[in-house]
């Protein structure tokens, strides 16, 4: 009996001694747990400061190179104030490398911001691309074109000219060689077909008011105008195969005395007769 006792609480003693090892087991994994699960709590905090450094680097804005130089012309229009709607901007772009590397020009854009917030974008233009290198000391022009939106006119708004480039060493540069408030205005096409058909129709009307005028002057001068008497010269023949025999003597006589061209003349004989028959009246 006492040995069954004794074997019988030994296995009991025993028994119990291994449920406080599976315990103490199960506590020392408990606490490796937990320490793994801190640690990959670290990792994934030192991670996330990473990514959002990265983020920060990325979202760091794109500046200008202290060795590069611009200018900008623009062609047409000369006035840079006023764009006209619809119709092309031509714009030349300078650029003058002043340092010790190699810049290439890789592209260049435009667009229409709004006034009050440069961010707001209205309108974008073409984006072209060059590709040429500029060694140190050196420069080169660049031609760049856009069309305004007929819709925009009579509006202002924001322009913005952007060179993008980089150096030999991957560097990427953008410079804003031009940036400021332009008037978009409405296209003036010259001689349109409307306006030339308003000035054939204003040209026939200065006609006919100068026709009508001429007519009325022409009517009031005929009246005013006074009508005189036609008077009707006969004039005399000079052949002297004329017989004046059966004319009166007292109109041969007027005859004879006036000096008209035309006179009939008379024959010496027919005047030695007047003048007998003159001197024999007077008698």
């Amino acid at each position: 009996m006492n040995n069954g006792a004794y074997q019988k609480g030994f296995a009991l003693a025993e028994d119990a001694d291994l449920v406080e090892g599976e315990e103490e087991e199960a506590t020392v994994e408990t606490d490796e747990g937990a320490a793994e699960e801190t640690a990959t709590e670290t990792e994934s905090a030192v991670t996330d400061k990473g990514g959002e450094e990265e983020d920060d680097d990325e979202e760091k804005p794109i500046t200008s190179s202290p060795d590069a130089d611009t200018y900008i012309l623009f062609i047409k229009p000369v006035v840079s104030s006023d764009l006209p709607a619809g119709k092309v901007v031509r714009v030349l772009v300078g650029f003058t490398n002043n340092g010790k590397k190699n810049f290439v020009i890789d592209t260049m854009e435009a667009s229409f911001r709004y006034p009050q917030d440069f961010t707001f974008y209205i309108q974008n233009f073409t984006n072209v691309h060059y590709n040429q290198v500029i060694e140190p000391k050196r420069q080169a022009s660049f031609e760049y074109e856009f069309i305004p939106n007929e819709a925009l006119h009579a509006r202002p708004f924001g322009l913005v000219i952007n060179i993008n480039y980089q150096d030999e060493d991957g560097n990427i540069f953008q410079t804003a060689v031009f940036n400021e408030t332009v008037n978009i205005v409405e296209a003036d096409d010259g001689l349109d077909g409307e306006t030339f058909f308003l000035y054939v129709f204003l040209t026939a009307v200065i006609v006919l008011v100068l026709v009508g005028a001429q007519q009325l002057l022409a009517s009031l001068g005929r009246k005013t105008r006074t009508i005189k008497p036609r008077v009707t010269v006969e004039l005399g023949t000079e052949k002297n195969d004329v017989d004046y025999e059966w004319l009166p003597k007292e109109m041969l006589q007027e005859l004879n005395k006036s000096p008209r061209r035309g006179t009939p003349k008379v024959s010496p004989r027919k005047r030695r007769q007047n003048k007998r028959s003159t001197g024999a009246g007077e008698e």
